[in-house]
């Protein structure tokens, strides 16, 4: 077995996930039917700026691993030959045998909120139900890859937003985590980057890969005694059609426009068009007002200009009003300028650079014993970390303006869609009827809570998909552009409040009154007396 495939096959899990499966194992429950809820409880905070909402995704990218992982006799080979501090085996022989013929994934289900939808804190991004210790296997691996693009997902939305209708670029994968550089460029796609620079996933992905020159390119040439003009001539004769000159090697303004312009009159000489130049130093801003100026003067008002740098939503923001207020000191239309720019984002986007972590947990909510399936909390001194109990469904409640006005968490066999929306409908004929209406609580906070009626609701869709049915996928997998078409689509529908890039307001996340009185009864008898 390869190193990589003993890292990254089924034994990338923590240790304590193998040892807990083997108590399980010896105390036979290692097969119980067990839920356990994956959600997070704070949205990434960049530091002067957070976030109000994240975008779900890595789901394809877990269920291709589920599908491959699986113990095989090199994985049993490793933990036989594990001792403990005193020399005894650490995985005895007979769960060894068991992983040999259930060490795997076909046993699971899982219910998911489809990728690149809107998702809030406490809310169940994923549900897995499955065989107890197969299920507390699967925990490291999906945190691992969902929460990690879910927070690359939200960084690209929110660069998305900043920059509007201007193509973004992904350029990270060289600061990137190692190989967690083609599960950000994934995200990134998802969330909201046009294409990206990095060429394999990009391939595999179905997008072009994107990309420029480097500086060393500029300098290899003068090294051997030659120009930046000479090395802009070489590049723009081999990519005619693609020509994108980085300016700012040797004087951004005195030497690489002028020079870049030269190359592209010499193009447009032999019928081809430029797509235009990037700048990666100085103040971008004026840069990119002046070399507007220069390139419109010198006939090509279509040419692109390619920023770099450490960009982020909030420098995006700041470079577009910086053009805005020099344009008008200078009595120029800004717009023109700012609608040329194209914005390659790399470091901060692919490490989410302020919030490197998404805080997603994967908790037990429920375990089927002889009389049924039970509830399962976690009692804690803060009051915010008592996972939600139980079988439950989430759902999107949306106002008379269409706009998303909170999200709803209830017990499996509620229907608030039927009992809000239908039987509204109903007893709106019948005159003198009250309407249908809901008692709604905070997920933690026992005096917080609102009471929803009917008239204040267009529409009620559950937010979890069944995903994967013991070990098979349902349904068919979106492609990536039908991912970003649902994140789109869940961005418009989000109030403009809590859109806001630097102070969002908080989005609404409600439990019904049966699940609240479920989680407190719980609560009440995991508790010591009088507690």
């Amino acid at each position: 077995m390869t190193q990589r495939s003993t890292a990254e096959g089924i034994l990338f899990t923590d240790q304590y996930q193998l040892t807990m499966a083997q108590l399980y194992f010896e105390l036979g429950i290692h097969e119980s039917q067990a839920q356990f809820d994956h959600f997070f409880r704070h949205y990434p905070d960049y530091g002067d700026h957070r976030a109000g909402y994240c975008v779900n995704a890595g789901l394809a990218s877990l269920l291709d691993w589920m599908a491959a992982a699986r113990f095989g006799e090199s994985e049993l080979e490793l933990m036989r030959a594990m001792r403990s501090r005193t020399g005894r085996s650490l995985f005895n022989d007979e769960f060894l045998s068991w992983l040999r013929s259930h060490g795997n994934f076909g046993g699971i289900s899982l219910e998911a909120v489809p990728e690149g939808r809107v998702v809030h804190a406490y809310v169940p991004l994923t549900v897995v139900r499955g065989p107890l210790a197969i299920a507390q296997i699967l925990e490291t691996p999906l945190l691992n890859m969902l929460n990690f693009q879910t927070l690359i997902a939200t960084k690209a939305a929110r660069v998305r937003q900043s920059a509007g209708d201007a193509t973004v670029l992904e350029f990270g994968v060289r600061r990137a985590h190692d190989r967690g550089g083609n599960a950000g460029t994934r995200a990134a796609l998802i969330g909201g980057a046009d294409f990206s620079s990095n060429a394999g996933i990009s391939h595999q992905l179905g997008y072009p890969p994107k990309g420029t020159h480097a500086h060393s390119m500029v300098q290899s040439f003068l090294a051997l005694g030659m120009t930046e003009l000479e090395s802009f001539q070489a590049f723009a004769e081999l990519y005619p059609d693609e020509c994108v000159l980085l300016v700012d090697t040797v004087d951004t303004l005195e030497s690489g426009v002028p020079n870049a312009i030269r190359v592209f009159e010499e193009l447009r000489k032999k019928g081809f068009e430029p797509v235009g130049v990037r700048l990666d130093s100085g103040d971008l801003a004026h840069l990119s007002t002046q070399t507007a100026q220069m390139l419109d003067k010198a006939g090509f008002p279509e040419a692109s200009i390619v920023l770099s740098n450490d960009l982020d939503e909030i420098r995006i923001r700041q470079i577009k009003e910086g053009i805005r207020q020099e344009a008008n000191r200078r009595g120029l239309d800004a717009e023109p300028i700012v609608d040329r720019l194209v914005y390659g984002v790399g470091t901060r986007l692919i490490t989410s650079s302020g919030h490197s972590a998404l805080g997603g947990i994967y908790k037990l909510v429920a375990l089927h014993s002889p009389s049924g399936w039970k509830p399962v909390t976690k009692a804690s001194e803060n009051p915010a970390k008592t996972p939600v109990p139980g079988k439950k469904r989430a759902w999107r409640l949306y106002n008379q303006d269409g706009r998303a006005a909170a999200d709803l968490l209830t017990l499996e066999n509620e229907t608030p869609d039927r009992d809000l929306l239908q039987d509204s409908r109903a007893k709106a004929h019948s005159k003198g009827s009250p309407l249908p209406q809901l008692t709604l609580k905070h997920p933690w906070q026992d005096r917080e809570g609102c009471t929803l009626k009917t008239d204040q609701v267009s529409g009620i869709e559950p937010l979890l998909a069944e995903t994967l049915c013991r070990g098979r996928p349902v349904g068919d997998r979106p492609h990536i552009e039908q991912i970003r078409a649902i994140r789109r689509a869940d961005v418009a529908r989000l109030p403009k409040d809590v859109r806001d890039l630097t102070n969002p307001q908080s989005y609404p996340v409600w439990v019904s009154e049966p699940l609240w009185a479920l989680k407190e009864r719980l609560l009440t008898s995991i508790l010591p007396e009088n507690a």
